[in-house]
């Protein structure tokens, strides 16, 4: 597991990138559904936020719990693996969400233009 740095910060980049892509196909795609690409921008706003959050949990036994401190220590590890792994699938299907708003928002003689460039 990475630490809750480099996590916050992946999330930061992520995040920043897929706001920076909406800012510039709202500004250089023409037909393109303006407001619809700024409620895309505050939904990863919201997503940033969300994920930002929810990095820092803590486990909630403690050693005296446990028969030793081998048996601890592998149920933290368990526990910070489950609960990392929830964090990465919900961001993940927000960024799905968000990408999906973005493609709807294009207007179809672009999405038509990309399905194109894709096949090419």
């Amino acid at each position: 597991m990475a630490s809750k740095r480099d996590l916050k910060k992946r999330i930061k980049y992520i995040c920043g990138d897929l706001a920076g892509e909406c800012i510039m196909a709202r500004t250089f795609i023409p037909g393109i559904d303006a407001e619809q690409m700024n409620e895309v921008v505050y939904d990863i706003a919201a997503l940033q936020t969300m994920a930002l959050k929810r990095v820092t949990f803590g486990f909630d036994k403690t050693k005296k719990e446990f028969a030793d401190a081998k048996a601890y220590n592998k149920a933290k590890s368990q526990y910070f693996a489950e609960a990392f792994g929830q964090l990465v699938n919900e961001f993940n299907k927000g960024v799905d969400d968000v990408v999906a708003a973005m493609n709807k928002a294009l207007p179809a003689a672009q999405k038509e233009a990309n399905k194109q460039a894709i096949n090419s």
